[in-house]
């Protein structure tokens, strides 16, 4: 267990939650590895039973099954290696997961902590290189591990600061709320992350801080992370990124408003076909919906409608487009979505896993529930599915920080 150091590392609410969710956990075993103390995550029948039992509730269309795949404390974001098996998961706390797959049962045969020799601050974002490289993005600082997969196990994996501590946002601007990133490579070899602004509405006073350094948007750097650039503003928080397969368009999700209700504004699917647009907040709450405290401001000019409009607090996380052969033909090229849940409705929805169509054209359809059944008839959350990812066999793994672990779906015609 390491909550005390945890809780050193988080707001006042964020460490509660911590607490709470450390303390819900198994404690893990340690080793010394490279002379450093490492931490080893059990994967017993009994580690696994609170996922077992999430998938007997789970509802999918017919051949889909899914499984526990691995228990892995505050699993959060996920980046699979060149290999398409071994995954590195990323948190909220201050642990990195690296799992390894145990080929006759395609679950995990060793979740251990990656770099133990670091200290990390919500270290959420995971991803790779085209060149190896795991990219790392906490609260405040962006980090690389070359050839990570090969040095998995090292007790002092090599790294590289790409940008330094209190770099990425003013340390002033720091809050627990909204300080998830996500990155993501695109093939240009430019890198790609997420800043969540730190409110529900950002007061007027910071609109011009936020839009000069991209928080409240996304931002990219070059793999050695310099020539900082800013991607697209407007945004609230995106936790989920991907770049079309064909087209290399970054398409991206984003969490909308509290407070104004059950059923507004909507959550967004946004695509992002060149730089320096502005997909509207705060102006527009989500959707076309207006933000109380903006109501009255002009709108900028040029702002970018999303691409899909998502149920509003469904909390839409992590998105990965499928290319995989595992599935029925209809879900290749389309976008898988994690829904972690909402928060702030008198019934709770999300917790689920949800498809979102896109043709040839690179044109969104209809979005459709895959995976369904983590809120129990009570309303209470079994589970929260945070993000999704592709195995190379076409199978998807789906993270769940709260149940503390990973499942696999995967496709078998009857």
């Amino acid at each position: 267990m390491h909550t005390e150091k945890t809780a050193l590392q988080c707001g006042l609410a964020g460490c509660v939650f911590a607490f709470l969710l450390s303390s819900a956990l198994a404690a893990t075993t340690t080793q010394m590895v490279g002379g450093v103390e490492t931490e080893f995550e059990p994967q017993t029948a009994a580690d696994l039973k609170t996922l077992k039992d999430n998938t007997q509730a789970v509802v999918m269309p017919e051949g889909f099954r899914i499984e526990p795949y691995a228990a892995v404390p505050d699993a959060r974001h996920m980046a699979v290696a060149a290999d398409g098996k071994t995954v590195f998961v990323g948190t909220t706390t201050d642990r990195v997961w690296v799992i390894t797959q145990d080929e006759a049962t395609r679950k995990a045969k060793e979740v251990r902590q990656f770099a133990p020799d670091q200290s990390f601050i919500i270290p959420n974002g995971v991803c790779f290189t085209k060149d190896g490289t795991l990219i790392l993005a906490e609260q405040n600082r962006v980090l690389g591990f070359p050839n990570a997969l090969e040095n998995k196990e090292q007790g002092q994996p090599e790294m590289k600061v790409l940008v330094g501590q209190g770099m990425l946002i003013p340390p002033g601007e720091e809050s627990y709320n909204h300080s998830a990133r996500v990155c993501v490579q695109r093939p240009d070899g430019r890198i790609y992350i997420s800043l969540g602004q730190p409110y529900n509405v950002p007061p007027k006073m910071k609109l011009k801080l936020y839009e000069s350094l991209g928080i409240g948007g996304i931002i990219s750097i070059n793999a050695d992370g310099m020539d900082r650039q800013i991607y697209a503003t407007g945004i609230r928080n995106s936790v989920g990124m991907d770049f079309h397969p064909v087209s290399g368009n970054l398409w991206f999700t984003d969490n909308q408003v509290d407070g104004m209700g059950d059923d507004i504004p909507p959550e967004e699917l946004n695509k992002g076909t060149q730089p320096g647009k502005n997909y509207g907040f705060p102006w527009y709450g989500g959707g076309t919906v207006r933000t109380v405290a903006y109501i009255n401001d002009p709108i900028p000019s040029g702002v970018i409608n999303p691409e899909v409009e998502l149920q509003a607090h469904a909390a839409s996380l992590g998105m990965t487009f499928y290319q995989g052969d595992m599935f029925p033909e209809e879900y290749k090229g389309g976008v898988f979505i994690a829904q972690h849940g909402s928060w702030d409705r008198s019934v709770p929805i999300g917790a689920r896993v949800i498809f979102v169509p896109v043709n040839e054209k690179e044109e969104a359809g209809v979005p459709s529930i895959v995976a369904t059944g983590w809120i129990d008839s009570q309303g209470t959350y079994l589970g929260r599915p945070v993000d999704v990812v592709e195995l190379g066999d076409g199978s998807l793994l789906i993270s769940d920080d709260s149940a503390g672990g990973i499942y696999r779906m995967s496709y078998q015609e009857d």
